[in-house]
């Protein structure tokens, strides 16, 4: 760690594994509803839970993304935040709005659309809190000693995101127009512009643990973001095929859809390849061990099982059933989570001083999750499928068809627990690591 002010990424990371345990909770008592114990149903009825799952699934992964912003910008700026006090006033100011939005989906405050269920005044609260973030880390950039295309990247796409915000926020008193737009805050920030801080803290984090030079590992992040934009943007149009939208999108979403994996492959391929061309040991291979492995997953949950469905000849029966839950879950860990987790796992010992690199906790969570993680991925495939063909082929009825089910929502659980210890041994490491200190100031990262 370079500089005293990349501590306040430490409690951003707290945060995300408070929000990320809860998301779990959350999975649960959505996962035991499914089988026909639905105990606590009035009191966080499956409406509720869903919806807290899903949007702590997108705080948590932002909660890490700004994290990892405050411990990478100082280091590729070379200098400090700009402003420290600033940095933890937006953190507060984030849990008391996602705590509100919480609290408020129990009580079915909220606006009912998907994904974007906080309600309106909680939006603008958050608009302030994203102006705040972008703001100080902007002025880092700004005035930093340094300039590089890592830092610029990852910046532009934390910019991008809070842009791209806005359009969820438009009202419309028409579904297939309100739809459309909100497409545009969850489409193309999954597949858009997220993708950009994923390429630049992958690019950060392949500078860091296999010292190949950083002039070649940012010439792929170019080539990620074109492949990025040039699908990403037109994939949109897969989410259009049966809202209303006119007949164009099954074409456009269709042809752009089959492209997008490309991005993904791209950044696999590209992280086997620094790997391959490694020239030094970094002692953290638990970090190197999630970094590659976000790379690899992320190709198989968001570009292969993406691409398996979102064809309109495919998307004709799977849209509305669980292979969309499969292809979600598989994407969002292997994309996003696992990033966040690979950036945790390096950043902590360099905050905290301890180099506690390669112990059994931290390797037996890595695996454990993963496994975990694909048993859940393979019984919502094999529950979506059964629902596709008994529901959208056999005509079955939708409340008939969800019992013929609940028999792999068993397997799910099953799954889902190996996946939680995983989980549950990370936050002990994390926990392990103790506090952040001065003394961990210009402690040797073994990145030069």
């Amino acid at each position: 760690m370079k500089y005293k002010s990349q501590k306040i990424a430490y409690w951003f990371f707290a945060t995300c594994m408070l929000l990320f345990s809860l998301q779990i909770i959350y999975g649960f008592i959505m996962g035991f509803a499914r089988i026909g114990m639905d105990g606590l149903h009035d009191w966080i009825p499956f409406n509720a839970a869903r919806a807290t799952h899903t949007n702590l699934l997108v705080v948590w992964l932002l909660c890490g993304f700004m994290g990892a912003a405050h411990f990478i910008i100082p280091d590729e700026a070379d200098r400090e935040i700009y402003s420290v006090k600033l940095a933890y006033v937006q953190l507060i100011s984030l849990i008391i709005v996602g705590v509100i939005a919480i609290i408020g989906f129990h009580f079915n405050w909220w606006e009912g659309r998907k994904f974007l269920e906080i309600p309106r005044p909680l939006d603008y609260l958050v608009v302030v809190n994203v102006l705040l973030f972008l703001f100080n880390i902007g002025m880092t950039v700004w005035k930093g000693n340094k300039h590089s295309t890592t830092g610029i990247v990852l910046y532009l796409g934390l910019f991008a995101a809070a842009l791209l915000y806005l359009p969820g926020m438009i009202y419309f008193d028409h579904q297939t127009l309100d739809s459309f737009f909100r497409w545009w805050v969850v489409h193309l920030w999954v597949e858009g512009v997220w993708e950009l801080i994923m390429g630049s803290i992958l690019a950060y984090l392949l500078i860091k643990l296999t010292g190949v030079d950083r002039e070649v590992i940012e010439k792929w992040l170019y080539i990620i973001v074109g492949l990025t934009f040039l699908s990403g943007i037109l994939g949109t149009g897969h989410h259009y095929y049966y809202i209303g939208t006119p007949k164009y999108w099954l074409w456009v979403g269709g042809i752009f859809s089959a492209l997008e994996p490309i991005a993904f492959l791209g950044m696999a391929l590209y992280a086997i390849a620094m790997y391959r061309r490694s020239g030094k040991e970094h002692p953290n291979k638990i970090s190197l061990y999630w970094t590659m492995g976000c790379a690899i997953l992320s190709f198989v949950g968001a570009g292969f099982l993406g691409f398996a469905h979102t064809l309109p000849q495919v998307n004709l029966y799977t849209h509305g059933t669980l292979v969309t839950a499969m292809h979600g879950h598989m994407a969002f860990w292997g994309a996003y989570g696992m990033l966040v987790l690979a950036i945790i796992s390096y950043s902590i010992p360099l905050m905290t001083g301890r180099k506690l690199w390669n112990n059994m906790t931290g390797l037996l969570s890595f695996w454990t999750s993963n496994i975990g993680m694909v048993g859940m991925t393979g019984a919502f495939a094999v529950a979506g499928i059964v629902q596709v063909y008994l529901e959208r082929r056999l005509n079955m009825d939708f409340l008939a068809v969800q019992k013929e089910i609940e028999v792999h929502f068993i397997g799910l659980l099953m799954a889902a627990t190996l996946f939680t210890f995983g989980i549950i041994l990370y936050i002990i490491n994390f926990i392990r690591f103790g506090l952040p200190n001065d003394e961990a100031i210009q402690s040797k990262d073994f990145s030069d």
